[in-house]
């Protein structure tokens, strides 16, 4: 008896565990379907980068990650804008909340300029190269004058320049520049080295750089000339070399560059400042678009790059101190600085790319580093989000002029070649 009850539960257990199984393994075939549907119809979460959790944290919004349907990009689905609704990711979402500013807009400047450089010398901003379009170069330097805002006192630069991704740095006479790109698309570097009297608008050469670099971070700090950083000669690759020369009245006192402590973090377009017998570089990236490989016109090809925020400075030892990031990634802003009231004030650039299409973004922001506290804070917002500004500073107005600007308040990435100049009162 005890033995036919014990035969009955033991296949009524082995029913019970079969069935179980089957619908164990119906479950997991469901689910992997489900999963190999689901991947192949769509990609990855994208992530939330800092800069979005940093303005979520100071706005109270919040962002649903979208999940991109491939069907766009096959054409089965017509709104490319919202491919799940209810789970769009704004085009804006890097924008951080900042106080609002009244712009004038000014003369234009002569010519629409790109990857430029300026020097501000007492009431007159000097803008010089850049590209004009991506298979035209600028030779030449623009004088923008804050006393009567008007722009002249046009002259040529030497032919053997850069004409962009230039480093440069002046003692309130002299502009000394550094290495760059020479020519249209994305030709190769060169290891030339100039100066300017812009008093006698004559120029001479100095000592070539050891090795050719693009947009290196350049200043003049205790009597020598420091060259840091930028991209190698592949144009992509990031340079930590750090090189100085002595220089005295736009002459050099010595033959060659000396070479110096290495920088942290290598990559181009960083803002350089010397303030209070102290030397900061600030912002950047690693990596840039490279010459596509066989063209002939070195047409440029897009590379993986990477945007920071990091701010470094050079103490008294020659040691590199790390300082407080900036408030987000921000890169192509070498010449979008100013010092007003013993601070640093940055004004545009490029922030990390949009996790979904991968377009670069473009930064709208007024950042303020508070030498004093070391602290940053967000001032104001630019008329569009631009990159490469050109900024200056006089009589309690602050100044921009060309870089690219984006295509519209709800679309970050860059589209237009500007030369526009834009004034605000700004009171810190």
């Amino acid at each position: 008896m005890a033995r036919t009850t014990g035969k009955h539960f033991s296949k009524k257990f082995v029913f019970f565990l079969s069935f179980s199984g089957l619908l164990v393994a119906a479950l997991i075939a469901d689910f992997l379907w489900a999963s190999s549907s689901s991947s192949s119809s769509s990609s990855s979460s994208a992530y939330i980068s800092t800069a979005s959790i940093w303005a979520l944290e100071n706005s109270g919004s919040s962002i649903i990650p979208i999940v991109e349907n491939k069907a766009h990009k096959r054409g089965t689905v017509k709104d490319k804008k919202d491919p799940v609704p209810g789970r769009v990711l704004s085009a804006t979402f890097a924008d951080i909340p900042a106080p609002e500013l009244q712009w004038e807009k000014m003369a234009a400047a002569p010519v629409p300029r790109l990857d430029g450089a300026a020097i501000q010398i007492k009431n007159l901003l000097y803008v010089f190269a850049g590209y004009g379009t991506i298979d035209y170069v600028h030779t030449h330097v623009d004088i923008y004058n804050f006393t009567d805002n008007t722009w002249g006192g046009r002259f040529d630069m030497p032919k053997e320049m850069a004409h962009s991704h230039l480093g440069m740095a002046t003692d309130g006479r002299y502009i000394y520049v550094v290495t760059g790109q020479y020519g249209p698309q994305c030709r190769g570097p060169t290891a030339r080295t100039f100066v300017l009297d812009t008093e006698t608008k004559q120029w001479w050469d100095l000592p070539r750089l050891p090795v050719p670099r693009y947009a290196p971070a350049t200043q003049l700090w205790r009597g020598r000339l420091h060259v840091m950083g930028g991209s190698k000669e592949n144009r992509h690759t990031p340079g930590l070399e750090h090189w100085s020369l002595a220089v005295k009245n736009g002459k050099a006192l010595e033959k060659e560059w000396r070479t110096e402590i290495p920088i942290p973090r290598g990559g181009p377009h960083r803002a350089c400042v010397v303030v209070d017998d102290r030397l900061f570089v600030i912002g950047g990236q690693e990596g840039d678009f490279m010459a596509k490989p066989g063209s002939p016109i070195f047409k440029c090809s897009r590379r993986h790059e990477v945007v920071y925020g990091d701010v470094y400075m050079l103490d008294d030892e020659m040691k590199w101190r790390i300082l407080p990031p900036m408030p987000k990634p921000d890169s192509h802003i070498e010449f979008a600085w100013v010092i007003v009231n013993n601070s640093i004030i940055i004004m545009g650039g490029t922030t990390e790319k949009h996790p979904v299409t991968k377009k670069m973004i473009l930064v709208g922001e007024v950042f303020q580093f508070q030498l004093d506290t070391l602290k940053w804070l967000v001032v104001g917002k630019l008329p569009y989000r631009v990159k490469t500004t050109l900024v200056g500073f006089w009589d309690g107005w602050l100044y921009f002029t060309s870089g690219q600007r984006d295509r519209g308040p709800d679309d970050p990435a860059p589209k237009k070649v500007i030369g526009e100049m834009w004034r605000t009162k700004l009171s810190l």
